[in-house]
């Protein structure tokens, strides 16, 4: 009885620490999890159409109107709240949402919500970015409608348009190239969805693919989106490599001018935050870039202005 009693005592401090270091095991990989959501948070530029920073609004709790030529939209709450957020949202409500635009009660959202290119970010990128969005507090915030011109605001006419004037394509990468630009397409087309801004629009909405990153007069909010394109006169040719780092970590053009606008909260709230080899890598892309000449400015002054978008 005695022996049997000492080998029970030491079987249950046995299972007490298979238990505990299990327990702290599961920890440390939800913390490393979220951990990796919030950087790819940062690396999608802090999602700040969601954040209403002019009226001080709470963190990713909506409200931020987003003018555009379809009309008005308003950033929508995206805490994890159960009642006006996304806490209520499963893995693939998450995923079908951020690839296919489609809410977990099969509403099709705008485009202006860019699931146009985070619909080429990894499954697994994608329930890390969802373990982040989750870990921040919840705010009880009912969305605002959207003002927007008809027959835009229509769910038929969202209907026709993922049909038959959106063309879905996954990310590629190549092989041929380096793995640095492979990861600065990967950041530039899917994460930070470089093109739904730098890239005109037809009246229908869709991205003209033959002016990409080449800048758009009708930008968000309203603003000029400058040409990211390595053109020389009317782009960034002039730019290096530290030059394009350097800014997307401090918003510091080369001519010594300061970033301002939402360019500058995806800088403050987002790129400052990214590692430089990522940096880097978004650079090289860049400049990897087909030059396209695309005059949005009368004179290089306003150009520089505009890059301030």
């Amino acid at each position: 009885m005695v022996k049997g009693g000492i080998y029970l005592r030491r079987l249950r401090v046995l299972i007490f620490w298979f238990c505990l270091v299990c327990s702290s095991a599961n920890l440390a990989a939800e913390e490393s999890i979220v951990e990796k959501g919030k950087y790819l948070f940062q690396a999608a530029g802090g999602c700040g159409c969601h954040t209403d920073t002019k009226n001080d609004g709470a963190f990713l709790a909506g409200g931020r109107p987003i003018k555009t030529p379809f009309g008005i939209f308003y950033g929508t709450n995206i805490t994890p709240d159960p009642e006006s957020g996304i806490g209520n949202w499963s893995d693939e409500d998450f995923i079908r949402a951020m690839t296919k635009g489609l809410s977990p009660e099969g509403k099709h959202y705008f485009p202006v919500f860019p699931y146009t290119s985070f619909m080429r970010i990894k499954r697994e990128d994608l329930l890390a970015l969802k373990a982040y969005l989750f870990s921040v507090p919840p705010v009880n915030q009912k969305n605002l409608s959207h003002d927007l011109i008809l027959p835009f605001g229509g769910q038929y006419a969202m209907l026709f348009w993922e049909n038959f004037v959106w063309s879905p394509k996954a990310f590629k990468s190549f092989p041929e190239k380096t793995a640095s630009w492979n990861r600065g397409a990967y950041l530039a087309q899917a994460l930070a969805h470089c093109a739904e801004c730098h890239t005109p629009r037809n009246l229908l909405g869709a991205l003209k693919t033959e002016m990409h990153f080449a800048g758009s007069k009708e930008g968000p909010e309203g603003e000029l989106a400058p040409n990211i394109t390595p053109d020389e006169k009317t782009g960034i040719g002039d730019w290096s490599k530290v030059d394009i780092s350097y800014f997307l970590e401090t918003g510091m053009k080369p001519d010594g001018d300061d970033v301002q606008g939402l360019m500058g909260d995806v800088i403050e709230f987002g790129y400052q935050h990214l590692r430089d080899k990522d940096l880097d890598a978004l650079a090289e892309y860049l400049l990897s870039l087909p030059p396209i000449s695309n005059e949005l400015q009368k004179d290089s002054t306003e150009i520089s202005k505009a890059l301030d978008y």
